[in-house]
């Protein structure tokens, strides 16, 4: 069944159509990746999908409900979190405070000022649990800034989770992560698939085949092909332009 659909996108900036009708679908528990070199558009497309960028054409559905003209916080409340290449914390406060800030934030809470702990457990409660998701129960009374860059990578996906999304559009979780942390973050990503379907954008290929159900290989725009990871390793184009390989 798709949870998510994505009708012929098009987006173009002067004279150049950065996504030319693009289609993806994303089942419920499936992630779906997209690949493809620098400058195949997916950039674009994922600010078309979150609604950070307006679509000159096309259709987004969410679980059933057309969210094309959705404004990015709209999407938000329906079902549609991002993680952004750049990690988005609140640096400065500790990892507890970061969650629960996140937890208040989508239930609609003051956003600026947190009540004591003793007078809101749910909160507090739901900001344990999504410290018990990512392994980061160590850490909370910890600064964020001063968590390495893979905690605070996996902070920044526990932060998304908190608005209990049906779709988490991850770019590019691994970047800047080394192989000693790749294996963790590989593995969380995975376990995500219990509570949310994911878009995951990703360099690393060898995460993207661990990882990915489904594949997309984007190039000038447009879609080459979809499939699972067999079918992108034995298709010729994609060797070609994004794999290297002969």
């Amino acid at each position: 069944m798709s949870l998510f659909i994505a009708k012929d996108l098009r987006k173009q900036f002067g004279g150049l159509v950065a996504t030319d009708n693009v289609s993806l679908e994303v089942a419920v528990g499936q992630i779906h990746a997209l690949i493809g070199p620098n400058g195949a558009g997916k950039s674009t497309l994922v600010n078309l999908l979150s609604g950070l960028l307006s679509l000159d054409h096309g259709q987004i559905l969410l679980n059933g409900v057309d969210i094309t003209h959705a404004s990015a916080n709209k999407r938000v409340k329906l079902g549609l979190s991002r993680c952004f290449h750049v990690t988005s914390i609140f640096p400065q406060s500790a990892v507890l405070d970061n969650l629960m800030l996140a937890c208040q934030a989508h239930q609609g809470s003051s956003f600026h000022f947190l009540r004591p702990r003793a007078k809101d457990l749910p909160l507090y409660e739901r900001a344990l649990e999504l410290a018990s998701h990512v392994a980061l129960e160590p850490y909370l009374h910890t600064i964020a800034a001063t968590l390495p860059h893979a905690l605070q990578r996996k902070l920044d996906v526990a932060l998304a989770l908190a608005s209990y999304p049906k779709l988490l559009l991850l770019d590019e979780p691994l970047a800047g992560i080394g192989p000693d942390d790749s294996a963790s973050m590989i593995a969380l990503i995975r376990s995500l698939k219990k509570f949310c379907s994911i878009v995951l954008i990703e360099h690393d290929m060898q995460a993207v085949f661990e990882l990915a159900d489904t594949i997309s290989v984007l190039a000038n725009g447009r879609v080459l092909t979809s499939g699972d990871v067999a079918h992108i390793k034995q298709h010729e184009q994609v060797r070609a332009v994004y794999l290297g390989e002969d």
